[in-house]
């Protein structure tokens, strides 16, 4: 023979259908003599590895590819579905690892192994007699099926991609969800910490009153309970800690119903607190009887009266020869009455006090309310004068005014008026009003508006009217000088400068974005968290006081 048959191996072939099949090859002489004469098992199975391998893409040799135990199928879903040689006939999902029989038939690695220990050596498809020994990797199903476009199984992801992308899409996909381990809610990954913190109702929270631990769940339980939680009296509307609650309705509360000090003695009126001397007061007379017939019954009970059998010696007339004791019940009833009449003089005497000082309780308080009313005469009086005092140059200092811009950033409205502040004396009344639009005002939003307001003031009908003249409004620059200044001429048709017909004008005039507070962060306008705004009033139009270097812009009145 030409050659001589040696060991036989299995090895792959593809065909033109795409399928892989099994097929027997043999080493001949001519083999064997180029590996030194002689064929062993070792090198023609090396030789037919080194040639798999060479014929595999990097991303499907075996040799990089993990291979989990008892790892099932591909559970996904394809698209478009998958066809039925792609489909393994045990788990019935897409192959993975896939292998094939030497009857042709394909199945998960991890399914057809499971299936041969278990139930054993036999192809499940035709139950022929089927070995592990004899399964082989089927390489080019395994590519087919990982170029196959799959679904992403996350909800509301619509991304498609081969199924080799898969895993590294899963470890990106911005739809993936993860169990929360507290409550086993399943949360989308990138808001899973922010579910812990402050969605989870099975989160840890802290008590702030009593520092007690508690999940979210149980909060509204423990907030019923919590002894330090603040809580509010149902009669006087104070608000307490829980634990003072019954202390204050029990003694303090003015509101809290009580009954009268003589329910023992049989009053069966109850009032609030504030109203138990009243009563008192009202109804003294009553008390006193209710407590006499109480201290009669209650001495009566306690030495009732006894017949009383003579024991001495009678005269010649029948007549005991001992004058009688007298009776012991009616000393102590004369008693008694001592003791009423004794009560009944005390609250009177108190009664007397009592409206006594709230005579004088009610004077006080007239005198306060006066005293009162002329301090605050007195101070409206210096504040007008301080005012008349100014000349028309007036600066005024916004303290605390990192609180207002952070009312603006949260969206608030932040209105502030000026004191009040005369042009001379006499002059006219003026104040200023300061905005800070907020981010979502409409054509000004994160600017400063500034306007000038009248007011009534003490000379207004020594006054012209409207009012005339220049006004001149700056923002200071506390560190290098540099001011924002505007000019602005009056407008005498406009209602802004008519006699005001109240305390202040409701029209004023001004600059509707006097200055953006951008640049009042960039330079040094705020300093020590104060902010100064300077407003110059001239009276008549007169153009030598403008300064140089400073052109007026239109004014815009305020709405």
């Amino acid at each position: 023979m030409g050659s001589t048959l040696g060991l036989n191996k299995y090895v792959l072939l593809r065909l033109h259908g795409g399928s892989v099949i099994l097929r027997e090859m043999a080493c001949s002489d001519t083999d064997k003599s180029s590996l030194g004469g002689a064929c062993s098992d070792t090198s023609c199975a090396e030789n037919m590895e080194k040639g798999r391998e060479s014929y595999l893409s990097p991303t499907e040799n075996p040799s990089t590819i993990s291979i989990t135990p008892d790892q099932q199928g591909y559970d996904v879903e394809f698209d478009p579905p998958l066809e039925s040689k792609y489909e393994c006939p045990i788990c019935l999902m897409g192959l993975r690892s896939a292998v094939q029989t030497p009857c042709g038939h394909r199945f998960c690695q991890s399914c057809i192994t499971k299936s041969i220990r278990d139930t054993g050596q036999k192809c499940p498809v035709d139950n022929e007699v089927l070995l592990e020994e004899q399964l082989f990797p089927d390489n080019f199903a395994k590519r087919e099926i990982l170029s196959l476009t799959v679904r992403c199984p996350n909800i509301e992801c619509d991304y498609k991609m081969e199924l080799r992308q898969l895993e590294k899409h899963l470890s990106q996909c911005k739809f993936a969800t993860e169990q929360c381990t507290k409550c086993q809610e399943f949360v989308r990954i990138i808001y899973l910490d922010e579910h812990k913190t402050q969605q989870c109702l099975q989160r840890p929270m802290t008590c702030p009153d009593c520092a007690g631990s508690f999940v979210y769940a149980d909060r509204q339980i423990h907030e019923q309970m919590c002894p330090f939680a603040s809580t509010v009296c149902d009669y006087c509307g104070m608000e307490l800690i829980r634990d003072q609650l019954a202390v204050h309705c029990d003694t303090d509360c003015l509101k809290a119903p009580v009954a009268c000090t003589f329910s023992t003695f049989g009053c069966r009126e109850k009032m609030a607190r504030n109203d138990l001397a009243q009563h008192m007061q009202e109804f003294t007379q009553m008390h006193m009887r209710y407590m006499a017939e109480f201290l009669r019954t209650q001495t009566l009970n306690s030495s009732p009266m006894l017949p009383v059998i003579s024991h001495f010696p009678l005269d010649e007339c029948g007549a005991s020869s001992r004058a009688p004791e007298p009776c012991q019940c009616s000393q102590e009833l004369v008693i008694l009455r001592e003791t009423v009449l004794e009560l009944e003089g005390r609250l009177v005497r108190q009664d007397q006090q009592i409206r006594e000082l709230c005579i004088h309780n009610d004077t006080q308080k007239t005198q306060l309310t006066e005293v009162r009313r002329k301090l605050s005469s007195l101070e409206e009086a210096t504040r007008e004068l301080e005012a008349q005092q100014y000349q028309g140059v007036y600066v005024w200092r916004l303290e605390n005014f990192s609180a207002h811009l952070l009312n603006q950033e949260a969206g608030q409205p932040v209105v502030l008026h000026s004191p009040p502040f005369y042009t001379g004396r006499p002059g006219y009344k003026l104040c200023l009003r300061l905005h800070l639009q907020t981010p979502n005002a409409p054509r000004c939003s994160n600017y400063i508006s500034l306007f000038v307001h009248t007011m009534q003031g003490e000379f207004d009908s020594q006054l012209s009217w409207p009012f005339q003249g220049s006004i001149r409004l700056a923002v200071l620059d506390q560190v290098e000088g540099q001011h924002h200044v505007e000019v602005m001429e009056t407008k005498p048709d406009l209602q802004a400068f008519q006699r005001p017909t109240v305390q202040r004008n409701p029209k004023g005039f001004g600059y509707v974005t006097f200055l953006h507070l951008q640049s009042l962060r960039q330079r040094g306008f705020v300093k020590e968290d104060v902010l100064l705004v300077r407003c110059e009033v001239t009276p008549h139009i007169d153009a030598s006081l403008r300064r140089e270097g400073v052109q007026p812009r239109g004014p815009e009145p305020s709405t």
